[in-house]
């Protein structure tokens, strides 16, 4: 809709700091679309067999629209949610506030710079319990469950306390009883069960006993009015110049499951609202405003700073003992598939709590998983399979030999299985705390990149092994790492980052309330606002923060329903007249060769430039240097087309269109010319010393990568300066970004996004000799006509006349200031 904002805010995601948006603002009374990428996953929606589980992952462009999303980076891997209810559904429930002295104010890190939380726990605390209320949050309640009473012992062997952390699930006195449905209703209408202590937290509860926000805050919003939308996957975004956002998003169809899809062409739809509030995770959101940074101009260099993995680290308990039976001590039984994934959780102090603690503070706790987990753990004690396995094959081939009359295999098929000491025995322990939140996120070649190892956090991560390792001694048990450990590597649940608040630009992207400095109405409330670790589990304060944000935007009245103009650049400028190439009335006859019968030979030829680039400059020299010092690089690879060689030589302008693609990851990765204009000569006058110059423009349309319209506008200045310059000049192209598609006459008017300077290495250059063709009746006489046109400027430009004509005005210039000097 063009002409006014179709709704008061869109809500991209609808995880912790979405959901809880989506229903505060409806229930204030604001319209409210929420777009979601992923489906709604119903009671018994989750996939469990092993076809299903196969295709149970996030990637449209193969056809997958699951549940899982999974990211790999140099220094962790991450596993975050693609669904309605986001990291709900398959987080394991736990909702502990952040502790109040973790709320640390310019707190120093190991590679520079500091973590400050501009918000405190007192600024949290009625959020924290307006969330818990809405949400449900129980303590385990059943006291003869194996895993918990094993770590509240070991807990209290080592003088730490364990405590039952509030869990966001619906218990009963018996497990499966029915979940009274709240006034609100349920966005699914399907019945609920109380936990079946299935352990099944982390893999989507399918009899609904979680209270994952499709549950709780969506289907209150829905009740409310919102309009909630799945499948919808936000692509863009770009500021209105009258106010108010417009959002470009696709459709993921239900019938694009099970087959490879090219996701680039979807058909993008659009939406405006007067807030855009940005919830699709600490990975979604980042990405998203990375990708759309040419559209947010401004914004702070903080962008993609503070990420960290709130310290999550995966040990294992294995061989578990209690009892002795005699001499040798009998395996004592953990059960982690049993129960809710996390039942406990264990506090060990930070030296920011005053109490003589030392080190950067974290939680233990136990992580449960689904029986099917012991069956595959089972199958991984290969030497007792196999031992097992040849036992009850030489007791079959010796009963069918008939040397046993026994017929009842009941026993042998029991001692076939064994006795699963290992998976009885064992227990995952998750760990998290205060990481140090050093990493930085920015895109390489378009994608998402994490620049964060376990270096600087090393310290914190000896301190939470070694609590892990005593508790496994304490329950008479062995110690395992993950495997990832082995190579120094962490896999997080809880990313956290990106684009944090802060106190002014200059320390964050948004405020404390998630607003971004200098782009009113676009919100950040999600895990990317966060700009440190929780340290507990983080899903109770991202929706503290985001409850409290929604307070602030209720505030405000309402924005009156005032027409809204169509985004910046939309329409700008033209294709005709752009870079000099204009429409002409048909030429039946240019030095003797027709072009109206279609004979007209044609010129190509492929250049490849490349530079240094900085955003929110309009010198292309100090961007080169800005860019330099920053890492951050534009390059470019254009296929050059003269149509018709006869006329692009005949016309002063000689005009040839430019096809290709840009790459810049600062502009969000690689960018598709839409259409292109370049000239070879244009005479644009003398030069300041008085030779003949001439100027190389290049004209590209771009859109950045989420959608944005964008125009390069660039040019090589060909002139005889003093010095051997003919290979600089011709090399050498100074640019400029442009937001919208602009024509040369809009230049001056054009805001400015960006600008650096890219060059030709001398090995793409040779290259570049290699590339030219020419298709049509005269090839040899269009390449003959191309090199006498280039040469023959570059002579007017370079040659003895030319430099003739630059040392009479360069001597011109020296008499005459002598003769000045004289007279004064």
């Amino acid at each position: 809709m063009r002409g006014s904002a179709e709704v008061d805010a869109v809500v991209v995601g609808s995880g912790f700091g979405g959901s809880v948006t989506a229903c505060r603002l409806a229930e204030g009374g604001r319209s409210v679309v929420v777009l979601e990428r992923g489906k709604a996953y119903p009671p018994g929606g989750f996939p469990r067999t092993p076809a299903a589980m196969a295709r149970n992952f996030w990637d449209p462009s193969e056809g997958m629209h699951g549940l899982f999303d999974l990211w790999s980076f140099r220094g962790l891997e991450g596993v975050v949610a693609s669904g309605l209810g986001g990291g709900s559904l398959i987080y394991a429930n736990v909702l502990l506030r952040k502790d109040e002295r973790w709320f640390v104010h310019e707190s120093p890190l190991p590679g520079g710079g500091y973590e400050h939380w501009p918000i405190s726990r007192a600024d949290l605390e009625p959020h924290y319990e307006r969330v818990e209320g809405m949400i449900g949050a129980t303590p385990y309640p059943y006291a003869d469950t194996p895993k918990t009473m094993a770590m509240e012992e070991a807990a209290g062997q080592l003088g730490l306390r364990a405590t039952r952390p509030p869990l966001a699930v619906s218990f009963g006195a018996r497990p499966g009883e029915p979940v009274p449905e709240p006034e609100y209703g349920n966005i699914h209408g399907l019945p609920r069960e109380t936990c079946r202590l299935s352990g099944e937290c982390d893999v989507g509860c399918n009899f609904g006993s979680k209270n994952t926000l499709d549950h709780t805050y969506l289907s209150a919003a829905a009740h409310h009015g919102a309009d909630i939308r799945t499948r919808c996957e936000v692509r863009g975004f770009a500021p209105l110049p009258g106010g108010g956002w417009e959002v470009r998003y696709v459709v993921h169809e239900p019938a694009g499951e099970g087959r490879r899809t090219d996701t680039r062409r979807l058909p993008v739809r659009r939406i405006t609202c007067r807030r855009l509030i940005l919830a699709a995770g600490t990975f979604g959101s980042t990405y998203l405003l990375l990708r759309n940074r040419a559209a947010l101009r401004g914004i702070s260099r903080a962008l993609g700073t503070r990420f960290c993995g709130n310290g999550d680290l995966l040990g294992l308990v294995v061989n578990a003992t209690g009892a002795t039976g005699g001499r040798r001590r009998m395996p004592r039984s953990l059960r982690g598939s049993t129960g809710p994934v996390i039942t406990t959780a264990v506090r060990v102090g930070d030296e920011v709590d005053g109490d003589g603690s030392t080190g950067r503070g974290f939680y233990i706790e136990d992580a449960g998983y689904p029986v099917f987990v012991d069956w595959l753990a089972e199958a991984t004690q290969v030497p007792g399979t196999v031992r097992r396995g040849l036992l009850f094959g030489l007791h079959r081939l010796h009963a069918r030999l008939g040397f046993s009359p026994r017929s009842n295999i009941s026993g042998r098929l029991a001692a076939l299985l064994g006795p699963a000491v290992f998976s009885e025995s064992s227990l995952p322990l998750l760990g998290m705390g205060r990481d140090v939140p050093d990493g930085r996120m920015g895109l390489r070649r378009g994608y998402l990149d994490v620049d964060w190892t376990t270096k600087t956090s090393l310290r914190y991560f000896a301190g939470a092994r070694s609590v892990m390792r005593d508790l496994a001694e304490a329950l008479g048990a062995d110690f395992r790492d993950n495997p990832l450990w082995w190579s120094k590597r962490v896999v997080t649940v809880h990313p956290l980052g990106g684009a944090p608040m802060g106190r002014h630009p200059g320390e964050g992207v948004c405020d404390s309330f998630g607003e971004v400095f200098g782009l009113p109405g676009l919100y950040v409330l999600d895990g990317a606002a966060l700009p440190g670790p929780v340290g507990a589990n983080p899903s109770l304060t991202i929706a503290a923060f985001a409850d409290r944000a929604c307070d602030r935007i209720l505030e405000e009245r309402a924005t009156p329903r005032a027409a809204i103009a169509e985004p910046v650049g939309a329409g700008a400028g033209t294709a005709e007249g752009a870079g000099g190439v204009t429409e002409r009335a048909p030429v039946r006859e240019v030095a003797g060769v027709s072009v109206a019968d279609g004979r007209a030979t044609s010129l190509s030829f492929t250049e490849e430039m490349k530079g240094w680039f900085a955003l929110d400059v309009e010198d292309p020299v100090e961007g080169r240097s800005l860019g330099r010092s920053r890492g951050e690089r534009l390059s470019f690879r254009l296929t050059i087309t003269a149509d018709d060689v006869e006329r692009f030589a005949a016309d002063p302008a000689h005009p040839a269109r430019a096809e290709g693609h840009v790459d810049c990851d600062v502009l969000g990765g690689r960018l598709t010319v839409e259409r292109g204009w370049f000239n070879l000569f244009t005479r644009d006058g003398a030069a300041q010393d008085g030779g003949p110059a001439r100027r190389m423009p290049y004209r590209l349309h771009l859109r950045d990568a989420g959608g944005n319209p964008l125009t390069l506008a660039g040019h090589k200045d060909v002139r005889n300066a003093p010095g051997l310059d003919l290979w600089r000049d011709t090399s050498t192209l100074y640019v400029r970004m442009l937001a919208g598609h602009v024509s040369p006459q809009d230049d001056d008017a054009a805001p400015v996004l960006g600008a650096g300077v890219l060059t030709i290495l001398v090995r793409d250059f040779v290259q570049q000799l290699t590339t030219f063709r020419t298709s049509g009746p005269h090839p040899v006489r269009a390449m003959e006509r191309f090199g006498r046109l280039f040469l023959g400027e570059l002579w007017d430009v370079y040659g003895p006349r030319s430099s003739r004509a630059q040392a009479r005005t360069r001597s011109q210039a020296r008499t005459g200031a002598a003769e000045a000097r004289e007279s004064a």
